[in-house]
């Protein structure tokens, strides 16, 4: 198996027997790509499944907490469902090498193709139980950590980690030659510090020392937005692909434009009617996942990014999409926000 496959072998379309089961090696041309990047609380199944019938090169889970999922919550497991999503890329969060080690296990078990083990999330929530970004200061426990995710599954196996806790420590080359040396398949690194959070600009020329620093492929994240912010980042990172978070919310069709674009190809953005069924989709996936009442919640923040990028409503219809409980209503309003033009640029896919 070579690096170009942990990319390319997923393009729209490709079927189980194209994905790769073993150790990646390296050595020969890297394939470029645009994947959804996860997102507490905002990827789940149904954007997901949308983003990579659309042409996404992959999306992932939003961030599962691996001792829950191996304790059989139910939220848990909603959010590492993947029905209907291929590759199916599970990120598991936790600081415990026993817990994420069965997390891995079941996820296996439950049909992930991949396990990403989270390194990255700068939330206190996260980091106050030394999860997340918080393992980049002891990278002693966070290889032992690496260490039990691989050797408790046979899929491949990422991690994602930002530049280092802070500036005095950055440190995610060091992190990613020790999840190589334990045969991680690729690493997708955040260009900001643990400290900055999302603050100022994210740092893709400081993703080139983890770029130099290993031969397995490298996908560079943060304030990746358009095309030409994609190239950019390619340009600066030397990374062999672009992870796009907070930019696609509402906008699930602009990670496909993108790794259309950095092909060379064209993807015509979709119409307004083409998203207000993209949109209701995804809404109406949300009520089957999670139940009319808790799916309305759930929904609160797409419905909002939908409507912003559509803008089709005035104010007080807006406040009502996004505080209403009653889902025909909320249907109804989703759909009105695409009769009017959309304010704004939209991405365009060349």
């Amino acid at each position: 198996m070579t690096t170009d496959h942990y990319l390319s072998a997923w393009a729209p379309g490709a079927g189980p027997a194209a994905l790769p089961r073993g150790p990646l090696s390296a050595g020969v041309t890297r394939a470029r790509g645009a994947l959804l990047a996860p997102l507490s609380g905002v990827t789940d199944l149904h954007m997901r499944r949308i983003a990579r019938r659309l042409g996404a090169t992959a999306t992932v889970s939003e961030m599962v907490a691996a001792e829950d999922f191996a304790r059989g919550t139910e939220e848990a497991r909603l959010r590492a469902e993947g029905e209907g999503v291929l590759p199916h890329i599970v990120q598991l969060a936790g600081c415990d090498p026993g817990w994420m080690a069965e997390g891995a296990r079941l996820a296996e078990a439950n049909g992930a193709d991949v396990i990403d083990v989270n390194m990255g999330c700068p939330a206190k929530a996260v980091t106050g139980g030394q999860a997340g970004s918080a393992l980049m200061r002891d990278l002693d426990h966070a290889e032992r950590l690496l260490a039990a995710v691989r050797e408790a599954v046979s899929v491949p196996v990422t991690v994602k980690m930002r530049l280092g806790w802070d500036d005095a420590t950055r440190n995610a080359p060091d992190l990613a030659r020790r999840a190589e040396r334990l045969g991680y398949a690729a690493v997708t690194v955040h260009g900001r510090t643990r400290q900055q959070f999302y603050t100022g600009r994210a740092d893709w020329a400081a993703i080139r020392a983890v770029r130099d620093a290993v031969a397995i492929p490298v996908v560079a994240n943060g304030d990746v937005a358009s095309l030409a912010d994609a190239r950019a980042c390619l340009a600066a990172s030397g990374a062999d692909a672009v992870m796009i978070g907070r930019a696609a919310v509402g906008r699930p069709w602009l990670v496909a434009a993108i790794a259309a674009g950095l092909t060379g190809e064209t993807v015509a953005e979709p119409d307004a009617a083409a998203k207000a069924e993209l949109a209701a989709e995804h809404y109406e996936g949300l009520l089957a996942l999670y139940g009319a009442r808790m799916g309305v919640r759930h929904a609160r923040k797409h419905l909002a990014a939908y409507a912003d990028h559509a803008g089709g409503l005035e104010a007080p219809e807006r406040t009502r999409l996004v505080t209403t409980t009653d889902p025909d209503e909320a249907a109804r309003l989703l759909r009105r926000a695409f009769d009017a033009p959309a304010v704004g640029p939209e991405c365009q896919a060349a």
